[in-house]
């Protein structure tokens, strides 16, 4: 198959898939326009910014717009769609006029749905990786051109994996279009469905395993409550010890006991303060060991 010449449109707003655009860009490929989301208030203070993806795109002096009206009234130009975290169904209308192509962060048919990167961490998977796959108006159920396979180590967290599978995607959707498209092969029959992350997911049972409340911290933005007050739980490491403890109790060298093993406290982070090594913000609490967590 030649190489992709149609004009694309790309699709995408957080880093992962600026990331990708500018991999595309460099690349030399003709990016005719990018949606995105609307400017918004991002990190500290209140001032309007634009997303990654935009930002990106205003650098290149290519024209940007925050809905779909481009596309559907540019239809008739052979376009292809590009698409990468784009936040927003794409309606089965619109793909009827323009073929688009996504980057989905999991090795399909495992991990359908908003979260594949997370749910991967948190059921223990040794490996995930990126599919180039046609977008239909089902999820995640198009048929897949072209994968690439990703370890996970046992320390990785999901910001760390998502970056490395934001880079093999790009990389792997340039070769893709360089080589030229080809035919897609259906998904195998099946799937696994990682559900949007909700806010029980984020609080620690201490009553799960070590091995598991490790993966959440690594997967989430997990927290435990001290004295009626939350403590986000930034690192964690699994210790081999054999002592019996009180399962959700904070003892010396900032171990904790779980349900099955023991694991100790690296990184935490107090409501209203910064990040701060665990042993530092356990030589601040006062009172009787063990300290409960909730």
């Amino acid at each position: 198959m030649p190489q992709e010449v149609r004009p694309l449109v790309f699709l995408g707003t957080p880093d992962t898939a600026a990331t990708v655009l500018s991999s595309l860009i460099d690349a030399g490929f003709h990016i005719i326009h990018v949606v995105t989301r609307p400017d918004a208030r991002r990190g500290r203070g209140s001032r309007m910014t634009p997303s990654p993806v935009k930002e990106v795109a205003l650098r290149h002096n290519i024209a940007v717009s925050h809905d779909l009206n481009w596309v559907e009234l540019n239809s008739h130009q052979n376009l292809l769609g590009i698409v990468v975290a784009y936040g927003r169904i794409i309606p089965g209308a619109l793909l009827e006029k323009v073929p688009m192509i996504n980057i989905h962060f999991s090795l399909l048919p495992r991990w359908r749905g908003a979260a594949p990167v997370e749910r991967a961490i948190m059921a223990g998977d040794t490996e995930t990786g990126v599919c180039i796959m046609d977008v239909e108006a089902t999820l995640d159920s198009g048929a897949i051109y072209a994968t690439s396979t990703v370890p996970i180590d046992n320390e990785i967290t999901a910001t760390a994996l998502t970056r490395q599978l934001a880079h093999a995607g790009a990389e792997l959707l340039v070769s893709t279009l360089q080589k030229g498209l080809g035919t897609a092969v259906p998904q195998q029959p099946g799937g696994t469905y990682a559900a949007k992350i909700s806010p029980e997911d984020l609080r620690i049972d201490w009553s799960n395993s070590a091995i598991n409340i490790h993966r959440q911290v690594r997967a989430l933005r997990a927290y435990t409550v001290v004295d009626g007050n939350r403590l986000r739980v930034l690192a964690t490491a699994v210790e081999s010890q054999d002592d019996a403890l009180d399962v959700g109790g904070l003892y010396d060298g900032c171990v904790v006991g779980t349900g099955d093993g023991v694991i100790r406290l690296v990184t935490v982070q107090p409501e209203g303060r910064p990040h701060m090594d665990a042993a530092a913000w356990f030589r601040g609490q006062t009172g009787a060991l063990p300290i409960e967590l909730g």
